[in-house]
């Protein structure tokens, strides 16, 4: 009984390792998804927290990271739905930390990354951060959100497109409705 319990405890353990391995990756796709940082560490905190939960849903020796992005995945559309009036507070110690990370010359560029990231649909955005921030294979994003690989690699398709041009300046301007519409000039 005793040797039981320790495997048993060894196994937690190592879980528990695995899922702290996932931590940074997982960080840094709920900051991309949610686009401010605490919402994101709120993110992170729920999916562990669900994830750890559900320890016994996630089949051993497979890979934890696609399971967690699931699960982020699946709070972050939960938390979508709730309607939340959102508002980011800078110190100017935060501004000042913000903008250290970024060189002069690359910080216009990374902030109209950042806010073109978040001009693209949902459904675009979370397919373009998991193939190319997270370097997830078309198969791992589909089973992480429940989609067809074809449409994964439709998805990704649209949202490259859609960015490049809102890169380059031709891109989307909100609705009414707070959409945005993307116009191509011919």
């Amino acid at each position: 009984m005793f040797g039981r319990k320790a495997r048993q405890d060894q196994a937690r353990q190592a879980d528990e390792q695995l899922m702290l391995a996932c931590l940074p990756r997982l960080r840094r796709y709920a900051r991309a998804l949610a686009g401010d940082r605490n919402a994101a560490d709120d993110l992170v905190q729920d999916t562990l927290e669900r994830g750890w939960q559900k320890l016994d849903s996630w089949q051993r020796g497979s890979d934890m990271r696609p399971w967690l992005f699931a699960i982020m995945h699946n709070l972050h559309a939960d938390q979508r739905r709730k309607p939340v009036l959102a508002t980011v507070e800078l110190d100017e110690a935060e501004a000042e930390a913000m903008s250290a990370h970024v060189m002069p010359t690359d910080r216009g560029l990374a902030l109209d990354l950042e806010a073109a990231l978040q001009l693209l649909p949902a459904e675009q955005r979370e397919v373009l951060l998991l193939v190319v921030l997270e370097e997830m294979r078309y198969e791992d994003v589909a089973a992480t959100l429940g989609i067809p690989a074809g449409t994964v690699m439709s998805r990704l398709s649209r949202a490259r497109e859609r960015l490049r041009l809102l890169m380059d300046g031709k891109g989307a301007r909100p609705d009414a409705a707070g959409n945005s519409a993307l116009k191509v000039v011919k």
